[in-house]
């Protein structure tokens, strides 16, 4: 059975999960973004049945032989080959075709043909807006923050003095850097949100905790840190943030699992922050992990898991 992983083999999510599938000797097929040229996707759905070929670099694969697909492409756009072509040259065509063929064949595979695809790109899309996600979190039992998503500069004071030492950042998927609200380096800059609405929240104390949800499997990270956003630990306190291993309260790993479930993500990332009031807080839960760090650092064998889950298929 074949593994399919779309994405860019450098990356370091897709260079440790091919270590991973390549040790566990996975027959294994990459669709690099960037061979586009050499790319033919023709597949269709007979009789409820998936069919066709996908063709890279002259090998030709049956999609009937696909058990698993790894997804975590680059929009054509951002190609470099492709960078200051206009819309409607060919190659920016064609990269977009591709693309948008292998776009219908991991959607369309789980449900015709039982292949298992980490993740569809259409369930990733709750995480493009943290407060339409946040809804679902909070039917699986989360606590979330005290949120105000506003461009109003008065709403967004009121709150600020309603939750001294909040903090703020992007309400999309586009990652920001999550920092405290500063009122004297802030305050001039609040006016600004006119343009551009903003995601403020209570600052939430308590110990951070990353969990990978894998199929129905766990791996939960616990972090050490002064830091605001202890992803850039560094430049927030001088120094980094360290992870280890951590179990979870088995209520919390099945409520993770749920909600992974629930938006159809069999990879995931749940962000949780375990208060000091009692709270068991989620911020988010992240579609496209990057994994490396909590694999290395806390000795996680998070992608094991992942190719031991696209393995099992049918």
């Amino acid at each position: 059975m074949n593994v399919v992983v779309w994405g860019v083999p450098s990356e370091s999510p897709v260079a440790l999960l091919l270590n991973a599938l390549r040790d566990r000797n996975a027959e294994v097929t990459v669709l690099h973004p960037r061979r586009f040229a050499e790319q033919t996707v023709d597949v269709r759905v007979e009789a409820g049945e998936l069919r066709g070929r996908i063709v890279d670099q002259g090998r030709s694969i049956d999609v009937r032989t696909v058990g698993g697909v790894y997804v975590r492409p680059i929009e054509p756009e951002l190609l470099p080959e492709l960078t200051g072509l206009p819309a409607d040259h060919p190659q920016r065509r064609r990269a977009r075709a591709v693309f948008e063929g292998l776009r219908a064949f991991s959607e369309t595979a789980p449900s015709a043909a039982d292949v298992r695809v980490a993740n569809r790109l259409s369930s990733m899309a709750s995480n493009m807006s943290k407060p339409f996600q946040a809804q679902t979190i909070r039917r699986h039992g989360f606590d979330t923050p005290e949120t105000l998503l506003t461009d109003d500069p008065e709403e967004a004071s009121e709150f600020l003095a309603a939750h001294p030492g909040a903090i703020y950042k992007s309400a999309s998927g586009i990652r920001s850097i999550v920092s405290p609200f500063d009122p004297d380096a802030d305050g001039e800059r609040l006016r600004r949100i006119r343009w551009c609405p903003v995601q403020f929240q209570e600052n939430v104390r308590g110990r951070d905790v990353r969990v990978h949800v894998i199929g129905d499997e766990t791996y939960a990270a616990a972090v050490t840190s002064e830091a605001t956003d202890y992803r850039y630990a560094r430049a927030q306190t001088g120094e980094d943030a360290t992870l280890s291993a951590f179990a979870l309260p088995e209520d919390i790993v099945e409520r993770c699992m749920s909600l992974a479930t629930d938006l159809d993500l069999p990879f995931a990332g749940v962000d949780l922050k375990l208060a000091d009031d009692g709270r068991v807080v989620c911020f988010e839960v992240n579609p496209s992990p990057g994994y490396p760090w909590y694999e290395t650092a806390a000795g996680l064998p998070i992608s094991d898991a992942i190719a031991r889950w696209l393995m099992a298929a049918r």
